[in-house]
């Protein structure tokens, strides 16, 4: 059962709400890297490309105590109705940098894992992803506004806008009582307040996934190199 529910967009900081969130005892965090990873997961969120699916979330989300990113965080209203006791945090950033960063995940991500020379050892990724496409193509025609075509940026005026929408439509929907609008560079101690849990003493922050470490993490999986979750070498 969910406890938090995400609701912001991908690249607002959700790897290292995935992250802070199981270091704070909320975990398991659901994040597109489970999908990514397994076959299992992707096969179970794929039915909701189709708004004739009616989702039963104990299936799709079984095992997760939270989740952050999309594809949760695209469906953020339904769970949060599913989930009347949990609290909701909404992850911001500066608009222009988050579209700069999901310029650099587009052109990075999905076109080249696609590609002809990515290493066999990640067909399943591939596969994964494919078998989600349906489902990533809706929310980004019905969350960002845009029918560019999959694996090509849209375009920044109008993916702007509707970033900026999303959180006015989510601070709107929800009381401020049970919502969090958080920008990851504000730390600890908002979350852990709106969460009622302690500040861990002497722990920075996490921040990970930033679109360098993205960058660097493709040309990993591209050479066949074992690459951890969310994007961290496994040792």
């Amino acid at each position: 059962m969910l406890t938090v529910i995400g609701a912001g967009f991908p690249r607002t900081g959700t790897s290292s709400m995935k992250a802070a969130l199981e270091r704070l005892g909320f975990g398991p965090c659901h994040h597109m890297f489970d999908v990514g990873s397994n076959s299992d997961r992707a096969k179970r969120w794929a039915p909701l490309a189709s708004h004739d699916t009616v989702p039963d979330w104990e299936y799709v989300l079984e095992g997760f105590r939270s989740s952050v990113d999309w594809p949760a965080s695209f469906f953020w209203r339904e769970l949060a109705e599913a989930y009347p006791e949990a609290k909701v945090v909404l992850t911001v950033r500066d608009p222009q940098s988050w579209f700069a960063s999901m310029r650099t995940l587009i052109d990075n991500g999905p076109a080249r894992l696609q590609s002809e020379k990515l290493a066999p050892e990640m067909a399943g990724l591939v596969e994964n992803m494919m078998t989600t496409r349906p489902l990533l193509e809706r929310m980004i025609r019905e969350g960002l506004g845009s029918d560019s075509p999959f694996g090509v940026v849209p375009d920044e005026k109008e993916t702007i806008a509707a970033f900026e929408r999303h959180i006015v439509t989510v601070r709107e929907s929800l009381p401020a009582e049970r919502l969090l609008v958080f920008d990851v560079r504000e730390g600890w101690e908002p979350l852990c307040r709106f969460l009622g849990v302690d500040i861990p003493e002497g722990e920075p922050f996490p921040h990970l996934n930033d679109s360098k470490m993205m960058e660097e993490s493709i040309e990993r999986l591209m050479k066949g190199e074992k690459v951890g979750l969310p994007f961290h070498p496994v040792e």
